[in-house]
């Protein structure tokens, strides 16, 4: 009875091993899935928040560029006046050039941290650095966007209550190329905008992933 007994302790503890190792390793398999699916999810964001940033390079150098060369000189003078516009004759026009060149450098600069968000998608930090470098710059962006906007309505429509008259009449080729900057700038805002709330969904997700495991 004694041997029956001890025969029938060491079944039981060898199929407690068994079933102990089945569970483990089934957990490692569910965390592996687990991370696999939420790396490819959060690596899809990281592309696309990638490209989107290449996007607004393109469209913040060609705001800083177009405003920078907006000049126009109409073809009638006189002896001691010439009729010239430029973008360095208003100061506001000059804050967009300085500001959005600013922002077109920083976008290049964030391109590393977007490329390890790609390669590792479950990395925090980057993201993180990114959502507070981007938020400080779309401030800067809409800033210049909007203040180049008031001086390109005026522009265009003058200002009656204080006798400030439109001048788009006169320098149309002006008017349109800082027309064309300001818009420029105005969907780099919309493309930081998207980029705050993928790197806000990113963050959330990664919250979500790491206080469940």
């Amino acid at each position: 009875m004694a041997n029956e007994s001890t025969t029938i302790e060491i079944g039981e503890s060898s199929t407690m091993t068994k079933r102990t190792s089945h569970v483990v390793v089934d957990e490692k398999k569910k965390g592996f899935v687990a991370a696999t699916a939420g790396g490819g999810y959060k690596r899809g964001l990281a592309i696309f928040d990638f490209l989107l940033r290449l996007a607004a390079i393109v469209t913040t150098i060609t705001a800083s560029s177009v405003m920078y060369t907006a000049e126009e000189t109409l073809p009638f003078f006189t002896q001691f006046l010439q009729f010239q516009a430029g973008y360095d004759d208003f100061a506001t026009f000059q804050f967009f050039v300085i500001s959005i060149a600013m922002v077109a450098s920083y976008l290049v600069l964030s391109l590393p941290f977007s490329i390890v968000s790609i390669i590792r998608p479950l990395a925090a930090a980057p993201r993180l650095i990114l959502l507070i470098s981007d938020t400080v710059v779309v401030t800067l962006t809409t800033a210049a966007a909007a203040a180049a906007a008031a001086i390109v309505y005026l522009a265009h429509n003058g200002n009656p209550n204080t006798n400030w008259l439109p001048i788009c009449q006169q320098f149309g080729d002006f008017c349109q190329a800082v027309s064309s900057a300001v818009v420029a700038a105005s969907i780099a805002v919309v493309f930081f905008i998207i980029l705050i709330v993928i790197s806000a969904i990113s963050l959330k997700a990664l919250i979500l992933y790491f206080s469940s495991g």
